[in-house]
């Protein structure tokens, strides 16, 4: 494709205006297209969406997530619970802690960010005495992997691994990472869906569609196309041109994860996201799917923009990750929004750790934890999904569950 040309900044409208790269993250971007574009030939002229996510993502020193930038808190492009208090890492903690009495003293998590979620529980449990013996860490950016390593320098018993152990006993946590796992796309139209994927026309990005290989037309199958049944009170199922994700790569990892701890003697994976059960997650008027994508503290839908500089996610399907845990052998022993779950884990008498009197301290946690909890910030888009066996989750927790939704 000797005549593709790099991708021009694409304007959305006159009320949005995203912030102009620097000459050297413009250079890195264009340089991640052309590595695109070459793929792109490699397989006749075009590649599945998700293929291009992981490659926005996550390709060598190119990637989103594998480049140098920052990527978090006010310097980055979105800004995380954990980095929002450390009220956040301090619940989990607790719950932590509960999991790991009935199991092992071991912690494993999932993209770690900064390292700030992990240093707030492993503070968290210091503190209440809970010894944890292994924190392991399994993180694709060798950005984030070193401020980890500078975040968390006091605690000798943090490591750092490339792959899923084969068994785990303890506890595992993914704050946000179902959401950066690549999906596929699929459009209905009057030949039934169809997938898109990714081709170059004119030398810019765009969307082909093409018939879904089998695998792709049985995950529709079991994932999207149930919920138009018409005892869900559809009568003629999706609207023709109704977009919509599919979550191979995030039920496969459900599935290894699952299997991970079925291997073990118990433990728990707690993962938390945003997104929704099934039944909510097709909603007719979810026509366009979830996908998203942020830069510089700017929300916008367009994954061709500026590849490499900026997060490409989309809403998770709950339901389909549970029935991928199942799969894989784990049970699903808790499900219910965010504010339940830190609620439930005493987030509120963390709180009052600080005196209130104390106005200059008490107030930005109290405004962080109405962040956290609040059905019009994080509290409701935000869900807790845990999986696992051998263990059981407190009673305080259990009391918002609402595994009867997905």
């Amino acid at each position: 494709m000797a005549n593709w040309r790099p991708c021009a900044p694409i304007r959305y409208n006159a009320e949005m205006s995203l912030p102009a790269p620097t000459s050297d993250a413009l250079a890195a971007s264009h340089a991640l297209q052309h590595r695109i574009a070459a793929d792109i030939a490699r397989h006749a002229g075009a590649i599945s969406f998700a293929r291009y996510m992981e490659l926005a993502l996550y390709a060598p020193d190119l990637g989103y997530y594998s480049g140098g930038a920052a990527k978090l808190g006010k310097d980055g492009d979105f800004t995380t619970a954990p980095e929002l208090s450390p009220l956040f890492g301090a619940a989990l903690a607790r719950v932590a802690a509960a999991i790991i009495a009935q199991s092992a003293p071991r912690i494993l998590e999932f993209g770690a960010g900064t390292g700030k979620l992990a240093l707030d529980v492993l503070t968290e449990l210091a503190a209440a005495g809970v010894a944890v013996e292994r924190y392991a860490i399994v993180d694709l950016s060798g950005e984030l992997r070193a401020r980890q390593r500078e975040t968390l320098r006091a605690f000798p018993q943090v490591e750092w691994l490339d792959t899923l152990p084969d068994a785990w006993d303890g506890v595992v946590l993914a704050n946000e990472v179902l959401d950066a796992m690549p999906v596929q796309l699929v459009r209905k139209t009057a030949a039934g869906w169809r997938e898109l994927q990714v081709t170059v026309e004119e030398g810019r990005f765009t969307y082909l569609e093409a018939a879904p290989d089998a695998a792709l037309a049985a995950q529709v199958a079991r994932q999207v196309a149930p919920q138009f049944a018409p005892e869900f009170g559809h009568q003629d199922g999706p609207p023709d041109g109704y977009t919509t994700e599919v979550h191979g790569a995030a039920c496969g990892f459900m599935a290894s994860l699952a299997a991970m701890l079925a291997r073990g003697a118990g433990g728990a994976a707690i993962l938390l996201d945003y997104g929704f059960p099934a039944h909510e997650y097709y909603l007719g008027q979810r026509d366009a799917g979830t996908l998203m994508c942020h830069y510089r503290h700017h929300a916008h839908p367009d994954p061709f923009y500026y590849p490499g500089l900026q997060d490409i996610t989309a809403h998770v399907d709950f339901t389909a990750m549970a029935l991928a845990a199942q799969d894989g052998g784990a049970e699903v022993l808790g499900y219910m929004n965010q504010a339940g779950f830190l609620i439930g884990a005493g987030i509120g008498e963390l709180l009052l750790r600080t005196d209130p009197a104390d106005a200059r301290r008490y107030l930005p946690q109290a405004n962080a934890l109405q962040k956290l909890v609040s059905p019009a910030e994080m509290g409701e888009l935000f869900k807790v999904l845990v999986v696992g066996h051998g263990v059981q989750l407190p009673a305080a927790i259990l009391a918002h569950d609402r595994c009867h939704r997905l």
